[in-house]
């Protein structure tokens, strides 16, 4: 069983940074992608960014130019370097990894940006 646990997130006000932490339990390497997604109150759950197994990125479209997604695969660490956040960034951000077709998720983290 994947373990996997985000920490980082907070209160930032708008044009700020915060740059969220995964640690999986196991190899990220090992996965065929991990990533971040996000849920705002009311809204679907959203890719953010992932990253492959190869080092390919997507982003979601909103983010791009603002949000950068690395790994250390050394420490099984995945980061989301957030830059420039607006309100509209505000949810809870997920971490994933995809092993295989099998999902897993961690238990979110919250990130609010004030106007």
């Amino acid at each position: 069983q994947v373990q996997l646990v985000e920490s980082g997130g907070g209160l930032v006000q708008a044009g700020g940074s915060l740059r969220l932490s995964c640690g999986a339990s196991g190899s990220i390497l090992s996965f065929n992608a991990i990533g971040w997604y996000r849920q705002a109150p009311g809204a679907q759950r959203e890719l953010v960014a992932t990253i492959g197994r190869g080092d390919n990125t997507n982003y979601a479209d909103s983010v791009k130019g603002r949000f950068t997604i690395s790994r250390d695969n050394a420490k099984n660490m995945v980061y989301l370097q957030m830059n420039s956040l607006k309100p509209e960034d505000t949810a809870v951000y997920f971490c994933n990894a995809n092993l295989w077709g099998r999902e897993f998720w961690g238990q979110g983290t919250q990130v609010t940006v004030s106007s």
